[in-house]
């Protein structure tokens, strides 16, 4: 079979710069095998009897997308040529986000900032999407990828469920569960796997494997009495046994199993009397055990050593979780050995290791961490989280081949958080307003400075300096409205922005986020999208179903 390398011209060609990624020209793949392409067939439409299939199939919202799709103006040109997808997910990732990180990483390179780019901003094609959930005009994380990743808006709170189905109520989940796109990819013989700084239970990684009435049912502490009543399983356990509940869902179908998992979380696979003391299972059960006898020569990891210590060739399956809730927020990680490894380091293991199965692979990985330092307020590491998940992206592009993998980056929802004042060119992007002509911060109407980056509503102003264990979930004390920050370094890892509405915690906000494409089917990412549609350009790119116009569909 024939092979192939990147190069600096691949890397370019690709529409990233050889600033944006360091060492793209001294970098190259993995072996890859050139797939047949001779034969672009859908290899799924078979399964279009069972319920799983004819839930989603003869969901309005996925047809209405599937339709968008057929009508786009690429036509057939490019269907079925992808491989690979690569679908990044940054948690929270709004446009204002992108638009501070990138300055913030400019500014960090010596640059004024502003004319910085991030490795994902030179995709060649853009558009955006629409983020809100079947019940919600602001959403959350398990509505929108739900929607990302089965081409089917949903309510808040559910994941690979459909609208149908009652928050928090077992009973109600039973027949409108919809299919995800590693699911497709796994009835198609591809490799799959999913990369996640948040725990791998959470909403967003969730989403492509379980079916819940309730997001936070993570393990089954978090079940009440009647979902376990109603058989309902926990996430942490439907991960694990992901292969035989695909089999049952699907009669006649062949899956070898989710290949790479890799994030935090490890407390819902472990019981609350694991010596560790960091359990939560009331059932006794050790999943993780459970995980190692389905795949006696599987790896599981814990620690960044074990990530490295991986053979480049091993073929076998890989469970990391390296941290007993969320992995750590990359400024305050751990980079030895013995801590945990970076998004970067977890997405280049798990595209070398995806890359080896000659039908392709599905991978999705998010930036989790970005949502949740939004939440607390805090936008160093907000924007930090951002960069890491750009670095993440171009090793993605540097491992892959531009003409067989399609690359998708966009977020979920975005927060409320913006940008203001009228600060002067180069004015650090978390620093205080200093306008144009000036040296000494500008000063607001009630006589104090103010900062240019800001919350509409959270906690508030909190000046815990450069400690390192500032915030590693919600701050407990609110300080919402205004605070001199005369003498304050607001460019501290543990600043935390002032806000204009005293809440519990920063909230997500209501409005589009950008998608940004690269690859087969990319030039399908174009205008104001319904959210659901990215699932869509998935499916025309691996061609994995049938366009909706060439099915039949139950009446």
């Amino acid at each position: 079979m024939a092979r192939k390398k990147i190069s600096l011209t691949l890397c370019l060609a690709a529409g990233l710069s050889a600033l944006s990624i360091a060492g793209c020209n001294q970098t190259s793949t993995p072996e890859l095998a050139t797939p047949d392409t001779s034969q672009h067939e859908a290899p799924l439409d078979k399964f279009q009897d069972t319920p799983l299939f004819a839930n989603t199939l003869n969901n309005q919202w996925y047809r209405d997308a599937a339709n968008t799709v057929r009508q786009k103006r690429l036509g057939t040109a490019e269907r079925g040529k992808a491989r690979n997808v690569i679908l990044f997910l940054g948690d929270g990732m709004s446009i204002a986000t992108v638009t501070a990180a990138r300055i913030l990483a400019g500014q960090r390179a010596g640059l004024a900032g502003e004319e910085h780019v991030l490795s994902f901003e030179r995709f060649p094609y853009l558009g955006l999407a629409k983020t809100y959930n079947v019940d919600s005009q602001t959403p959350d994380s398990a509505g929108t990828m739900t929607a990302i990743v089965s081409g089917i808006k949903t309510n808040a709170g559910l994941l690979g469920a459909d609208e149908n189905v009652i928050a928090g109520d077992c009973q109600s989940l039973a027949g409108n569960e919809i299919f995800s796109a590693l699911e497709l990819a796994e009835l198609a013989g591809k490799a799959t796997g999913i990369v996640s700084t948040a725990r791998i239970t959470h909403a967003t990684p969730a989403a492509n494997y379980a079916k819940s009435a309730d997001r936070d049912w993570e393990d089954d502490s978090d079940l009440p009495d009647s979902a376990k009543a109603g058989g309902c399983e926990d996430i942490a356990s439907q991960l694990i046994h992901f292969e035989k509940n695909l089999a049952a869902r699907v009669p006649g179908a062949k899956t070898d199993g989710i290949e790479v998992v890799l994030g935090g979380g490890r407390r819902g696979f472990i019981s609350k009397t694991d010596p560790s003391g960091n359990g939560r299972r009331k059932d006794g059960q050790n999943l993780i055990s459970q995980w190692q006898q389905q795949y006696p020569n599987g790896h599981y990891l814990v620690n960044s050593g074990d990530l490295q210590a991986l053979g480049p060739e091993s073929s076998a399956p890989i469970l990391g979780l390296f941290n007993p809730s969320h992995m750590n927020y990359d400024a305050d990680r751990d980079s030895s050995a013995a801590g945990e490894p970076s998004l970067r380091e977890m997405t280049a293991i798990a595209i070398k290791r995806l890359s080896q199965n000659p039908e392709g692979y599905f991978l999705m990985v998010e930036g989790g961490r970005i949502d949740h330092a939004h939440h607390a307020g805090n936008a160093f590491n907000a924007l930090n989280e951002t960069i890491a998940f750009a670095d993440a992206i171009a090793t993605a592009v540097t491992l892959s081949q531009h003409d067989d993998t399609l690359i998708i980056v966009t977020a979920d929802h975005g927060h409320a958080f913006g940008m203001s004042g009228y600060p002067k060119r180069g004015n650090p992007i978390l620093g205080k307003v200093v306008t144009l002509g000036n040296d000494s911060p500008a000063l607001a109407a009630d006589g104090m400075p103010y900062t240019t980056v800001g919350y509409r509503n959270g906690r508030g102003f909190q000046n815990l300096g450069e400690d390192k264990n500032a915030d590693n979930g919600y701050l407990q004390e609110i300080h919402a409205g205004r605070s001199d920050l005369e003498k304050i370094d607001t460019q501290a890892s543990g600043f935390h922005q002032e806000a204009l509405i005293p809440l519990s915690a920063e909230t997500h906000s209501g409005e589009d986020v950008s998608i940004y494409a690269l690859g087969p089917g990319a030039a399908l990412i174009s205008g104001n999208n319904e959210q659901n549609l990215i699932f869509h350009v998935i499916n025309y790119a691996l061609n994995l179903l049938e366009p909706i116009s060439e099915i039949s569909l139950s009446k």
